[in-house]
């Protein structure tokens, strides 16, 4: 979860043919983990992970520690926002990984890629439930929802290089000149628009990253692949030692996600028993 704080307004203060198991990976189509992969994409999720994993250290000292840090503006908000951007923008690149050519290879993905996205998309409603009972908010479109949803929509558009530019500057553009708006609607309809960019008024959102303009973000980073990395496969070479516990990280990042918030505030929970800090 990458939070964002939000006012009781509800405006805001994360082709192919896949070879091994299909599984809801936060690495979108890169190979398995078993076989080749490209150790310099897996060191960037690392860094990406670590980065994210950092903002939410910061944002429980905040939220639950009443520590002075201002998670939710400033510096620490833009530090959200480039974590989220790394990690969508791997998604993107991800996808382009270990595509085939042949018929075959193409034939039957867009079930592989429904499967993979609903089931990230799975986790995120999860999330979403265990915020809403214990009545931390609504995260309607969190970064989980968005990377699965995203994972569904980017089918048609994996092969394409200068199009997903084009694209995807327009996905971001137009979210932002929305959001620039203040546009939001209560009940029913800002629930339903809220992937849109819509904020609904008066429900606390955690967690809220729309399709607009994130999905803007994966198109660029399905783009940044097909330049990089279209007809190339993965050496088979180890990551360098400085960079395999990266790597080792960016190969798990969807299980390190979903438990590195419960450790954390385990952790903080602990260091307070201990004397060491107040929450």
């Amino acid at each position: 979860m990458i939070y964002n704080r939000a006012v009781p307004s509800g405006r805001i203060s994360p082709v192919p043919r896949f070879k091994g198991r299909v599984a809801a990976r936060l690495d979108g189509g890169a190979p398995a983990a078993g076989g080749p992969r490209f150790w310099g994409v897996d060191a960037a999720r690392g860094v990406a992970m670590i980065m994210v994993a950092l903002y939410h250290l910061v944002y429980d000292l905040d939220f639950f520690g009443g520590y002075p840090v201002e998670s939710t503006s400033g510096f620490w908000a833009v530090f959200a926002d480039t974590s989220a951007f790394a990690f969508v923008f791997l998604v993107g690149l991800s996808l382009t990984l270990g595509l085939g050519s042949s018929a075959e290879a193409r034939s039957g993905n867009f079930r592989k890629f429904l499967r993979r996205g609903a089931g990230i998309f799975g986790y995120g409603m999860a999330i979403a439930l265990v915020f809403l009972v214990s009545g931390l908010g609504y995260v309607i479109i969190g970064i989980l929802q968005l990377i699965g949803l995203s994972i569904i929509l980017a089918y048609p558009f994996v092969r394409l290089r200068l199009a997903n530019l084009a694209l995807g500057a327009l996905v971001i553009a137009t979210g932002l000149y929305i959001s620039s708006l203040g546009v939001s609607l209560p009940g029913a309809g800002g629930v339903l628009l809220a992937p849109l960019g819509v904020v609904p008024e008066g429900l606390v959102m955690p967690d809220y990253r729309p399709l607009l303009p994130w999905f803007g973000v994966v198109l660029l980073g399905i783009a940044a692949g097909n330049f990089l990395y279209a007809g190339r496969k993965p050496s088979g070479e180890a990551a360098p030692a400085p960079v395999r516990p990266l790597a080792f990280i960016g190969r798990h990042t969807l299980s390190i996600y979903l438990i590195h918030q419960p450790v954390l505030l385990a952790a903080l929970a602990a260091l307070a028993a201990l004397g060491f800090i107040s929450l």
